[in-house]
Order: C-alpha cells, then structure tokens, then sequence
C-alpha cells in the first residue's frame, strides 16, 4: 500500500509568509516519490476567521460574553457593523490584491479605530517618510489588532497572530496543565481550526498525519488537531516534529502526551520519517511482516505503556544536496497577509511581504558561543551547501512561486559561501532579493559588503550580544565591539541595512557592564552604522554550555528535576544578584528612539527611573574604531572580481616639453553615471583585456598574485599600478578585492 502523508503547521506562526518546514519536508518526499499535501492550518483559521461572515459570527457569539467587558470592547461590539462592512476589503488591501484601498485608509475616517490606534499621535513623526501603501498598512494592522484584543478579551484569551496558547507551551515541565486544556470543550478558535482540519482530512485522506511545531505557541493547537484525528480516525498514525520537540521535549516521559501522538521525532526529520513510512507501510500490509523489527530513527514511541526513544536504524542523515528543493505547492501564495506592526525595519521585514526560505548550510560554523544550544545536531552538525545548487533551488522555487525575495534561515551564514552565491546570482544574472542572519566577523570587508549588495542582500542580522569585550569573551563571540562597528560600517555604507541582537542578564554581567553597553549602542545607532535592534534577556536552556556547566559562568541552578514534559529553561541565580528585569523597559524605550535618529544626545539616567552609575566608555569609542581601517595590504591569494562593464576607448596622444606619448581614455557607464580613467596606451590595453577576464560573469575568478604576474610579463612595478589613480577610480566602481 502506497502511504499518502498530510504535512500540517497548526496556528499561528506568521501571516505574512509560510513557515518552511513542511516545505522542505515535501521537497524531500518528491525526491523519494512519496505523495504528500501540506497544509498552513493557522492563515486558513485567519482568513476563516477575519472575513464578513467569520466576524458577523464572531460578534454573534461574543455578544453573550459582554459583561463586565472593558468599555475598548465595548466600542468594538457597538462598531460591529463597520467591523464586518470593511473586513474583505482590508484584508484583500493586504494581500496586495486592493492597492487603492490605502488612499482610503490614509484619510483616517473609512476604518473604525478602537484603542490600538491611540498610538498614532506618538507614531506619526516616524512615518513622515513612509509612503500612502506602508501608512495604510500600518492602520490596516491596528485595525486588526483592535479586533484581536476584542477576542482575547471575549472570546478565547489564548488567541494570538502569530502564538495561540503559548503560555502553555513554554516552560511546561510538566504535561498536567496542558492536558487539562485538551480536556475542556474546544474554544471557538478550536472550532474553526477543527472544521478546516475535517474537510482537510476527508479530501486528503492520508495514512499518515505529520504536525511540524516550530514554537511554543503551535504546541496547544498540535494537540487539539492530533486529538481530534485520534478521535474521528484512529487508524491514521500522527506524528510530531520540528524545532519545539528538538529542543524541549528531549527527555520526555509522560505516557499521556501518546493518547494524541503515535510519534514524536528529534532532529532532521528526514530520515526518521522516511522510516516511520516504512513502518507504518509495513504494518498495514501484512501481519507477518508487522512482527519483524521496525527501524527508527531519533523517535519516541509508546511500547508496553512506556515512553521508549527508540535510535536504532542504520540509515545516515541525508547531506543536504541530497534533501531536494523545498516544495511550497498546495499552500496558499496569495493569500497570505503583510502587516507592518512595529516600527522596527527588521521586524518590518519579518512581518511584511512573502519570503521563500532557504538554509545555506545546515547548523553553524561557528558553534561557540555559550548562550546557544550548540550540543543539539541542528547547530552542532555544520554542513554547507555549493552555491550552485543553491542558485538551482532559487531558480525552482522563483519558477514555482513566483516570488523572487529570499530569506536564508541559517543560524549564521558563512562568509565564505555568502561570497560565492553573491558571484553565482551575479554570474547567472539572476534578479534576486535577499537576506540572512550572519557573525560579525572580520571577513566582512568593504568590497564584499559590496559584492552581497550587488547580488541583491538588502540586510543582515547578528548579534552584538551584550556590547561588552569582557562578555563577549566570555560568551566566546570571536568578535570585538571594535570590530563590531567596523563590520557594521562596511554593510551599512555598501546600502544594507544592519540589525543587531542584543542581550542584557548574562550571569555575572555588573550594572556597570549593562550601563557601558548600552553606551555602545548608542554610539553605533548615532554614527549611522546600525539601524535596527532588539534586546532580549538572557535565557538559560539545558542544552547550551552555560545550561550545562552554569557553576563555569558564575550561576546556579534553582531546580534539578527533570521535568516529564518540556525541558528547556532553566530557572538559575546569578551569583551577582542583580535584578536584571528592571533595565528592560529603559533599554527598550532608549533603543526606540535611537532607531528613529533621536535622544542621543540624552544622558543614560533619563531612561531610568533608579539610579545608576555613570558609562565608563569614552564618548568617542565607536567613532575612534571607525577609523583603524586596518592595513592596505592585498593578500596575493585575494580574488580580484570587477562587476562593472566594458569601457568605450579613445586614443589621443599627449605631449609635454617636446615628448609626446600614446594615450588611452577609458569611458564607462554604470547605472548611476559615466566616468572616465586615462592611462597610458599600453597599459590601458592590458586593462580592458584584463576586465574582460576578471568580469564578475566569467566561472574563472582571477587572484591578486596571477593579475601582478601577467602585468609583470610585460611591465613593472605592478604595486605602484595598482595604487595608481585610475585604478584606485574602478576600486570606487566595482573593481572588488575578495
């Protein structure tokens, strides 16, 4: 019997594109001949849920639950009728299908505003620059959001956009409340979600049901859909899989998580579902067959009433040239919704538009830095993949999708490989939009900030950490905030925008340490080099060196069970006994208006509201970095790459106290504007050849150490010609050392 497999991500991870893992798992498949059909269950809830008639049913319902409501629901209810007047056109607005739509939001009296929009007067400075489009859509996103309070306050208190009962799903040690939710009647949220899920499964009619749970805030309505396929068709097996289970359910224990699962997998799913295909095939088609050892690979199972973790196939994990391209077929492109909530431009681009995803390199080259779950085999394991058959997957997946913006999903994308798919995408003239997470590590020089944003990279994000050199040792960053700002500068004057992570609560970190490091991102925002950033606390997770060996970091573990359900955060004491809590709202309010351009001129205290001591950092730190720009020097191995065109010549002759010489006039064009490097004949005629070869187009790329020595063949001194004004004019305009 030939198995047929339904891939689900359950609600709610982000409206504006999908989340990839089902699609690359279908990509696999078709490499395999295995059927699938996937599904994005959380925006089919949405757009069920946010159209004339889900909202008519929607008020319909709360209107038994009003009392004691707020008076800001109350204006909601009382606005019912403007609600679900408006809804199909605001949601079609951002789905992109209705762009005039935005002249009528913009006059600010066609959409009804509930408290989501007290916001505005404070905001409205930071949209002077944005356009008619991006201003509706931001209105079209508080409208939204007013009407998402209204539930959460109404109708179900779990709702979320982009989390569904996510307090559920984090930190759960112990699986008791959360099986106690799974035992209430479904929520009216569930109730949606299920009776998408009964037309899936009758249409589909799969033999086996993969859930992918990418975050805490997927888990709860996993259960609810894999309770309900147990309930309606027990002979479908379910499985669970994806980045929640990798991480928090390493030690799982409690027998009860399997009256809703069959399986729950670890790791890439690959291989352990490809055996889970034999398995389940196996025991549906024959009885003998079915006593025979099944393999499994990173799986737990029930056996006998006990959770066992069963690792005994032989089958290696498949290296990812061999994993196929992601197939994102029977998901639904365009409908899904860009919003633009925050004001943050890289939070911005999480929100708004559709990305296709892709992963350079499995786990991280790196793999270092303490805070990080480097002991997993998603980080642990490094493998990249060759740029060329990247540019075949982008190249499918444009045809596929239609969509030519990428978001490569690394954990950190490897300089290296950054460089040699920027020279594929530039070779096969591909016209493509991108961005990633990197390190900001040395390699990053000028030209090849240059050569990324040539290719089409319009951002990156890292992390800065906690902007502290003592720190970022600690956490093994391999970075300096010296070179920090240096790497930010080159991305930044290249025309890609920067976003940094950073971390306040690292265990031992001083207040003083918190203070100077905020002082740093100040310096880096004022002088322009960074334009976007988040702070987060510091989490502890069992599976990180900190986790591991906290007593190493100056921290101590509150409680040693191991829990039978999630265990991931770790509760700790900090030797120090700072409360770290109190610097969020400061930090987080500072770092507002710095993305804006503003305060800089603040002294730290006016973000808080308690004292603390003066920075130890010299007001010109960052700008005093900026100027060690490191040695002229050119490695011999160094790639030499030009990226512009082929010059027009003209010869002329120039004459000077009685000797003339032949003279040559290189004029080039790039898309902003023409100019022109003269030179002498001879040389002039080695350097147009010379162009040709080095052209960015050509497969052959050309070292430093080969372009001295075929200049040398016929000239000398090739140092003072290649720091000669013409050519230091083409370094100016594509003439790139890599």
């Amino acid at each position: 019997m030939k198995p047929k497999l339904f891939l689900i991500t359950p609600p709610f991870t982000q409206l504006n594109t999908p989340y990839p893992a089902t699609a690359y798992i279908k990509g696999f498949l078709n490499t395999k001949g295995i059927e699938s059909v996937q599904a994005d269950l959380g925006i089919e809830v949405i757009l069920k849920l946010f159209s004339k008639e889900g909202l008519g049913e929607l008020f319909e319902f709360a209107g038994k639950n009003l009392e004691g409501a707020s008076d800001n629901s109350k204006r909601i209810f009382a606005l019912q009728e403007e609600y679900v007047k408006t809804i199909d056109s605001v949601i079609a607005f951002l789905q992109g299908k209705n762009p005039t739509l935005a002249l009528q939001i913009c006059q600010e009296d066609y959409l009804p505003e509930a408290s989501r929009f007290a916001q505005l007067e404070e905001l409205d400075w930071a949209f002077g620059s944005m356009g008619t489009q991006d201003k509706a859509k931001h209105l079209a996103t508080l409208y939204l959001e007013d009407i998402s309070d209204f539930i959460v306050e109404c109708v179900d208190a779990n709702f979320g956009f982009s989390r569904y009962a996510e307090r559920l799903g984090r930190s759960a040690n112990s699986f008791d409340e959360l099986y106690e939710a799974l035992q209430q009647e479904p929520t009216y949220i569930d109730t949606i979600l299920l009776s998408i899920l009964k037309e899936r499964i009758a249409t589909v009619q799969p033999s086996l049901f993969l859930i992918s749970v990418p975050f805490p805030g997927n888990l709860y309505s996993a259960f609810r859909c894999a309770q309900w396929v147990k309930q309606y068709h027990p002979e479908i097996k379910v499985s669970m899989g994806g980045g929640f289970p990798n991480t928090e359910l390493r030690s799982l224990s409690d027998a009860r998580v399997f009256e809703f699962f069959d399986f729950i997998t670890l790791d890439d799913g690959e291989v352990p579902i490809e055996e889970l295909i034999n398995a389940v095939t196996s025991s549906v088609s024959s009885r003998a067959e079915s006593r025979d050892e099944k393999y499994y690979k990173r799986t737990f199972l029930l056996e006998n009433g006990e959770v066992i973790y069963k690792n005994n196939s032989t089958k290696a994990d498949y290296k990812q040239s061999q994993v196929g391209t992601p197939d994102y077929s029977d998901l639904l492109l365009d409908k899904y919704i860009s919003v633009i909530e925050i004001v943050n431009p890289m939070h911005r681009m999480w929100s708004d538009g559709r990305w296709n995803k892709l992963t350079m390199a499995h786990g991280c080259y790196w793999g270092k830095c303490t805070f990080c779950d480097i002991s997993l085999d998603y980080i642990k394991v490094y493998e990249p993949v060759a740029a060329s058959l990247l540019c075949d997957r982008m190249e499918e997946m444009i045809a596929q999708t239609g969509e030519n913006g990428f978001h490569f999903v690394d954990e950190a994308a490897p300089p290296a490989l950054m460089r040699a798919l920027a020279l594929e995408i530039l070779r096969r003239k591909l016209s493509v939009t991108w961005w990633t997470n990197i390190r900001f590590e040395k390699s990053f020089s000028q030209d090849l900030c240059l050569l990324l944003k040539a290719s089409g990279c319009i951002a990156v994000s890292g992390g800065l950490e906690v902007a502290s050199d003592r720190l970022l040792k600690l956490i093994d960053k391999g970075v300096t905030v010296e070179q920090v700002a240096r790497v930010t500068r080159n991305f930044t004057e290249a025309g890609i925008m920067v976003h940094a992570y950073l971390m306040y609560g690292y265990p031992t970190q001083t207040v003083q340490e918190t203070v100077d490091s905020l002082e740093m991102v100040r310096q880096l925002f004022e002088a322009g080099i960074l334009q976007s950033g988040f702070w987060h606390q510091f989490a502890m997770t069992a599976h990180s060196p900190v986790g591991m060996y906290p007593e190493k970091f100056g921290a101590v573990k509150e409680n040693e069970t191991i829990g039978t359900f999630a265990n991931n955060d770790i509760n700790y004491k900090d030797k120090t006994g700072i409360d770290h809590d109190k610097f969020s709202f400061g930090l987080k309010k500072s770092l507002f208006n710095f993305m804006h351009g503003i305060c800089f001129d603040y002294e730290l205290q006016e973000w808080f509201d308690f004292k603390i001591p003066k920075t130890k950092i010299a007001p010109d730190f960052i700008f005093d970095a900026l100027l060690d720009d490191g040695s002229l020097n050119v490695k011999p191995t160094a790639k030499i790459v030009w990226l512009g065109g082929k010059p027009s010549v003209e010869h002329f002759t120039k004459t000077k106290k009685g000797n003339s010489w032949e003279m040559m006039s290189l004029t080039f064009h790039d898309k902003k504007e023409s100019f022109t490097i003269q030179t002498n004949k001879q040389e002039g005629e080695w350097l147009v050849t010379m162009l040709q070869k080095i052209a960015v187009a050509n497969t052959k790329t050309y070292s430093f150490q080969e372009l001295k020595a075929d200049f040398e063949l016929n000239f000398e001194d090739f140092e003072l010609f290649w720091y000669s004004k013409p050519i230091n004019t083409l370094r100016g305009f594509g003439l790139l050392v890599l």
